[in-house]
């Protein structure tokens, strides 16, 4: 078993959310986040923000795909995945060193804002629906059953429960 630093990074989108796809096709989906720390100082009763903590964040294939159709630029979240280290040489020949986050999971945090919900189904092509494959302009319409079926639930016909991203909470 290989040890793995697994972080939850709570914060707000600070970048646009930017998707490309490998030569091979596969989504990845680049973003980057601060997480404010804020404490109530107890002798002026206010508010104080403390230092921030930036990372970037990678998600890939179908996380890519939802995280860009969901999120926006000052968006609250919550990430979870792993910490990379990867350095890389400068065209000046300096050598620089960067901390990453590979996610696995990525949400509203709702204590900030609210969403409607929306399941994506995987199409045959493993493409979530509705989204082109490898950049053409065409869906595949038949999805594939991806197992919430038969649990008996289905995505809903209700359009309030469409993913519309994060708007913020009334007085936040």
């Amino acid at each position: 078993m290989m040890n793995q630093n697994t972080l939850i990074a709570v914060g707000n989108v600070i970048t646009p959310v930017q998707i490309r796809h490998t030569p091979d096709g596969t989504p990845v989906t680049t973003f980057r986040i601060a997480c404010n720390e804020r404490r109530r100082d107890r002798e002026t009763n206010a508010w104080v923000d403390k230092d921030s903590f930036y990372v970037s964040v990678t998600c890939w294939r179908r996380l890519a795909e939802n995280v860009c159709r969901s999120l926006r630029s000052g968006d609250p979240v919550m990430v979870r995945g792993r910490l990379l280290t990867r350095s890389y040489d400068t065209a000046d020949g300096r050598r620089n060193t960067v901390t990453e986050m590979e996610a696995d999971v990525v949400a509203a945090d709702l204590n900030w804002c609210t969403a409607h919900v929306t399941r994506t189904r995987r199409t045959e092509t493993g493409a979530s629906a509705g989204v082109p494959d490898n950049g053409s302009d065409q869906t595949v319409e038949r999805p594939v059953e991806d197992g919430w079926a038969d649990e008996g639930v289905e995505p809903s016909d209700d359009p309030s429960r469409e993913l519309t991203g994060a708007v913020p909470a009334a007085g936040h």
